[in-house]
């Protein structure tokens, strides 16, 4: 029986470039998993293996691997910090009980340290803070903190200081054993020696080390009034403390060192072991039923109990198609039958393995607790609940946000057709985020994703990853419409010319629904003059319309109908024929509501140097950006913006230009808005023209 309390189930996420997958490989070094530690800039890092992650030196997938450190067992994951990629980043923290938020002692809290600290603080994540690259020119720890309190209004408590910085970074304070490591120069992790507090340092170390007992001690009242009295508190009982104030959430165990050069890695490992939660100390997951409502049940973590797993990252590799899944119930072994609750299907379990990046190795059983990946599964979709078929369950789905751009793709030759067909199943089966449809009239493929750079490796992974030759299209915006006027109308569907007739009257209001509210739909009807059971095919029938919006064919957000009245027939009357009224009503009136087009809106956030700042808000003006606020840092500027998506294809190329390679920037979707006459009409004539090819 394994003992539970010794798994550490952790998620390693950060802003792009800020040594996550390096933190990964020294953590892998350090636990015997790796004997030759890889490196991001050379392409080589354990868990970078596909081609466009080591060419680009960043992380698109999430990577899973299994170590272990001072007899408990870690499974992690190294996930990516390109906004483009946060799905990844969502699915991993949805499996997770706790993580390692990497920062960059330059850098600071970064836009997408943000982005996965909103995600983290969405699912309940336990965390420490690791804050790295102290080796960095312009590396300041307590700035750091700082911003860590106020960004992201955490509570960050400090349990390691740095001796020294950038050039002379040598080693850390642990402030709770109040002794100093420090590590030689010698490429080793484990070259380190454990000294005395420097003399300098000591008045800091004790300043530092008062306010983390007293943070710590405030989640014990006994403990409270013998630190108020005087008395010393045992290290024990303080490492108790923050273990339950971090898995509370209220506070964060902060640390420093510097992955790339071996220096403070130990520590955090430790923080991991001593401080974040094992499976059975977090909530458990909510099961729910087909509407996706919570039950009231929950899958308790617990071998004994019946099968709950979570599907939660599909991946096609050189030896198949994995399944990574997270067990929160129950046990799992080899040549079991289980059920997919979401298909209603069962499927017997082949291989198991283990991961470790991307080697494997066979299993014949695992139990709740435990990550691992199931390889053949032929109909599990990421977000699929796998359980025992004589206690069937839904464990609570994942949402994944819409894309926000497109391109149309088609392959050169007839021999790219197939391969291309096959290929984008499996692409879409491994990415949620990732979405594909044919034009009917012109047969392009249209994919769909969350940013340039999301679709760009997309089409680099189907040239080759799968040899299939590509004519790329231009990147098209995914516009919606909206309406801006109330109208008050009547419609009626008849047809009753010989045999059964069809017969519908409908009295309706079409209005703007709050922004966010989707389609709403009301029945005012009194008196049984459209009887109930027509109402759900009146609602079909203007939802289905609503997917091409009368101007320029783009679904339509935000409008509510009220059904008032209206009359039926006795013999003619069917819900189909009330469908196909709402239908007419739809044409009848969406063109009398003030119908506009809308554009999504990006939450930008550009980085630049100080001598490029006023360069950069021009640019972000001409681009129709609202600037929201300018932040200056130790290195430069940061500032935010609102601005329109179509004007941001390009963009950094052109800052790259305008700062001398220094600039750099993310984007992420934040809402849609009206569009300015200009573009609508562009909008509008280009749908028009598209149709008039067709």
């Amino acid at each position: 029986m394994v003992d539970l309390t010794k798994y550490r189930n952790i998620g390693i996420f950060a802003h792009v470039d800020a040594g996550k997958t390096t933190t990964t490989e020294r953590i892998l070094k350090l636990t015997g998993e790796i004997h030759k530690t890889g490196e991001v800039h050379d392409g080589e890092a354990t868990t970078d293996f596909m081609e466009q992650e080591q060419e680009r030196g960043i992380t698109i997938q999430s990577a899973a691997t299994t170590c272990t450190w001072d007899d408990h067992r870690l499974n992690i994951i190294d996930t990516p910090g390109h906004v483009d990629f946060t799905v990844e980043v969502y699915r991993s923290l949805k499996v997770l009980d706790g993580g390692v938020g990497v920062f960059c002692a330059s850098g600071g809290v970064e836009p997408q340290s943000e982005t996965n600290w909103r995600y983290a603080n969405e699912s309940e994540v336990a965390r420490v803070i690791f804050v790295n690259k102290m080796d960095r020119v312009g590396a300041d720890f307590l700035r750091v903190v700082d911003q860590i309190e106020n960004v992201l209004a955490a509570n960050p408590l400090v349990m390691t200081l740095p001796i020294g910085v950038e050039d002379d970074f040598i080693g850390v304070v642990d402030l709770l054993t109040e002794k100093a490591w420090i590590w030689d120069d010698v490429k080793s992790p484990e070259n380190y020696r454990i000294a005395d507090v420097p003399a300098d340092m000591v008045d800091d170390v004790s300043m530092w080390r008062d306010k983390l007992i007293e943070m710590a001690v405030e989640q014990d009242d006994d403990l409270m009034e013998k630190y108020l009295d005087g008395e010393e508190i045992a290290i024990d009982d303080i490492k108790r403390c923050i273990r339950k104030g971090t898995i509370s959430l209220d506070f964060f165990p902060t640390l420093c060192g510097s992955a790339f050069k071996n220096k403070g890695v130990q520590l955090v490992m430790d923080a991991v072991v001593d401080y974040l939660p094992n499976p059975m100390e977090v909530k458990p997951q909510p099961e729910t039923d087909d509407e996706g409502e919570e039950t009231g049940e929950f899958a308790i973590v617990d071998p004994e109990r019946p099968l709950r797993a979570l599907a939660f990252k599909i991946m096609d590799d050189r030896f198949g198609a994995l399944t990574f899944i997270r067990i929160y119930s129950g046990k799992m072994a080899k040549g079991m039958s289980i059920l997919n609750s979401f298909t209603g299907k069962t499927e017997r379990i082949g291989r198991m393995v283990e991961m470790h990046a991307d080697s494997r190795e066979e299993i014949n059983e695992a139990q709740a607790g435990d990550i691992i990946a199931i390889v053949g599964m032929k109909n599990v979709q990421t977000g699929h609940t796998l359980c025992d078929p004589d206690n069937p369950a839904t464990l609570e789905p994942m949402v994944f946000p819409e894309p926000v751009i497109s391109i149309a793709v088609s392959p050169k030759d007839k021999s790219s057709v197939e391969k291309m067909g096959i290929a984008i199943g499996k692409m879409i089966a491994e990415d949620p985020s990732f979405k594909v449809e044919t034009d009917d009239d012109s047969g392009e493929t249209i994919i769909k994703g969350m940013g340039e750079l999301h679709l760009d490796i997309k089409v680099d992974i189907l040239k080759r990853t799968y040899g299939v030759e590509l004519e790329v299209g231009k990147p098209q915006v995914a516009y919606r419409e909206t309406i801006t006027q109330l109208i008050e109308d009547s419609y009626t569907h008849k047809k009753q010319s010989g045999g059964s007739g069809q017969f519908g009257k409908i009295d309706y209001i079409i209005e703007p629904s709050e922004q966010n509210a989707g389609f709403v739909f009301e029945s005012k009807v009194v008196g049984g003059n459209v009887p109930k059971e027509f109402f759900p095919a009146i609602e079909k029938g203007f939802k289905i319309m609503l997917a091409e919006g009368v101007l320029a064919g783009y679904p339509v957000l935000d409008v509510k109908v009220t059904l008032n009245d209206g009359a039926f027939h006795a013999v003619d009357s069917s819900a189909i024929a009330f469908e196909l009224a709402a239908k007419g009503a739809y044409r009848q009136s969406m063109s009398k509501a003030g119908p506009q087009i809308l554009e999504p809106v990006m939450n930008v956030d550009v980085f630049t140097p100080d001598d490029h700042v006023g360069d950069v808000i021009g640019d972000l003006n001409r681009r129709r950006g609202m600037i929201k606020s300018q932040e200056a840092g130790a290195t430069g500027v940061r500032i935010k913006a609102d601005v329109p998506l179509s004007e941001m294809f390009g963009y950094i190329g052109h800052l790259r230009t305008m700062t001398s390679g220094r600039g750099q920037f993310s984007m992420e979707f934040a809402h849609y808005a009206a569009c300015p006459n200009s573009v609508a009409e562009d909008v509008i004539a280009e749908a028009k023209e598209r149709k008039a090819n067709k």
